[in-house]
């Protein structure tokens, strides 16, 4: 798919995701996405699997979290989200990088502030 097709997917799971429809927002992911956060804090390391990522989803949603994307970039396979997050009444910037295999999102790594992250989930 095109760096565009790419953009308007992410853009759709973004907002799905905003409105807390989980399947919608997985729809166009690959059931054995690698998802990868950044940092020790507890919620850091490598999620695979549909499953694993709801799991996540589920664990950061205790601490009300919350992303506002800001610019959505692409380039062939690749989509950059520069987002602002907010999680437990704190907020920071965060660059997610989407990587496209036909049309589905086969790995997402999240560059965030890992020492927020830690404050909001505590060290593994």
């Amino acid at each position: 798919m095109s760096a565009e097709a790419n953009i308007q997917t992410a853009k759709k799971a973004y907002a799905a995701f905003s409105a807390g429809d989980a399947a919608t927002a997985m729809a166009n992911m690959s059931d054995d996405i690698e998802w990868i956060v950044s940092g020790e804090s507890a919620v850091g390391g490598t999620y695979r699997g549909k499953a694993k990522v709801g799991e996540f989803w589920a664990v950061i949603a205790e601490k009300s979290f919350r992303t506002s994307p800001q610019r959505f970039l692409g380039d062939d396979d690749i989509v950059v989200v520069l987002t602002q997050i907010s999680v437990n009444g704190e907020s920071a910037e965060q660059a997610d990088v989407l990587t496209y295999r036909d049309g589905k999102v086969v790995q997402f790594r999240s560059m965030n502030d890992t020492a927020l992250q830690e404050r909001v989930y505590g060290h593994k």
